[in-house]
């Protein structure tokens, strides 16, 4: 895992300088909530159009400072794959509490907001499973559940309001 350099402070402005640019967040959530692990998904599969050169760089940031891990993708050599690490994975509550706040104070549409209202209402049980769920995914824990998983919740939310939509 990287190591951020030891630096002191006031907590605030010290995750700022880690989280504090719209591009490493974007990028932590589209590997959260989209599954997003390879730089071609996320380079393609960005809503905002991230330029390939400031994910290049953010993806080198974000693996410096402990957030993710790189690996070689075993399935092709020319790729990797970058996974969260428990320290990302621990951001999820900040991400439910930034789209909740999002949700009652800027426009947004309703389909974007489905899942942020179901992970504020689900509260910390469900953000404790999701953060399980991800620890599976990227860190490689075995995870035991019955029914559907919180992620496959959040697309059948998110596929309804699609649908409801027409």
């Amino acid at each position: 895992m990287g190591v951020v350099e030891m630096r002191s402070g006031c907590p605030i402005n010290l995750t700022l300088e880690v989280l504090g640019d719209r591009w490493s967040l974007i990028i932590l959530r589209d590997m959260m909530f989209g599954n997003r692990r390879h730089f071609r998904e996320l380079l393609n599969r960005s809503e905002e159009g991230i330029a390939s050169n400031i994910l290049a760089d953010r993806l080198k940031r974000l693996t410096r400072d402990g957030l993710l891990t790189r690996a070689d993708d075993p399935s092709h050599k020319q790729k990797a794959i970058y996974s969260l690490t428990e320290k990302a994975i621990q951001l999820l509550p900040l991400f439910v509490v930034m789209g909740a706040w999002g949700r009652r104070h800027l426009p947004v549409t309703h389909e974007l907001s489905v899942r942020a209202r179901l992970l504020e209402e689900g509260g910390p049980d469900m953000w404790n499973a999701f953060m399980d769920e991800l620890r599976a995914a990227h860190l490689g824990l075995l995870l035991e559940h019955e029914g559907p998983t919180v992620a496959e919740r959040l697309q059948a939310t998110y596929q309804a309001a699609l649908a409801a939509r027409g």
